[in-house]
């Protein structure tokens, strides 16, 4: 019998020049322990409960769930901190520094969600924060399998990342071409879907489309 296939989403978080943002998983994770990849994870249950009185521009109308826009941006929040709210009058929100971590210890630990927190602060999730630009699924050798969307997300000018050190290792800006080469020179271990996500945002800035291309069979586990 095969593996469950769970619905996730991944964010690309770019900043004013193009880089984008790595983060490393600690070896001791079941799953792509000590790969470097972008923040992301499971669609949760309460990711599926939009409050309309706190979108703009919901996205309903695509091939999947709106809910996996709710994951992403709660995911870079949980992940990095990276908040991608605004205010009414659309300026990205910036919260204190405590009230940021208790919020992102409570997403960690399951006692709010995303939407609560917009509730909470009185804040908008804009749908057109985050770019969708394909898909990819978990080969079925894997022993956790996930349909993955992704998205990029640009870093609000006001905000910097500060990654959660339970779940990231070590993190850091760089170009995409820089994370290939660093991969093709085994200086840093990459899973496929990385590398398709970088090698589109290359392909988008030489004119090309802004979508992956079909996904080549791959073999689990991963080379290093």
């Amino acid at each position: 019998m095969g593996h469950i296939i769970k619905p996730a989403s991944t964010v690309v978080l770019m900043d004013q020049i193009n880089r984008v943002y790595l983060t490393k998983r600690p070896k001791t994770m079941k799953f792509l322990g000590g790969f470097y990849v972008f923040p992301g994870g499971s669609v949760e249950r309460e990711d599926e409960d939009i409050k309309k009185d706190y979108i703009k521009n919901e996205k309903d109308h695509e091939a999947f769930s709106p809910g996996h826009y709710i994951a992403a941006a709660r995911e870079l929040f949980e992940e990095v901190g990276i908040l991608l709210a605004t205010h009414d009058d659309g300026s990205f929100a910036k919260l204190n520094n405590q009230t940021e971590w208790e919020y992102r210890r409570q997403l960690l630990n399951g006692e709010i969600s995303f939407t609560q927190i917009l509730m909470e602060e009185n804040l908008y999730f804009d749908f057109h924060h985050l770019t969708y630009f394909g898909h990819r699924i978990t080969p079925k050798e894997s022993p956790i399998r996930f349909d993955t969307r992704f998205f990029i997300a640009k870093l609000p000018t006001n905000q910097s990342p500060k990654p959660e050190q339970s779940e990231i290792d070590d993190a850091f800006w760089m170009n995409p071409s820089e994370v290939l080469t660093a991969y093709h020179e085994g200086k840093m271990p990459l899973v496929p879907p990385t590398i398709d996500s970088l090698e589109t945002i290359l392909n988008h800035q030489k004119g090309g489309d802004l979508m992956m291309g079909k996904q080549k069979p791959e073999r689990f586990p991963f080379r290093t």
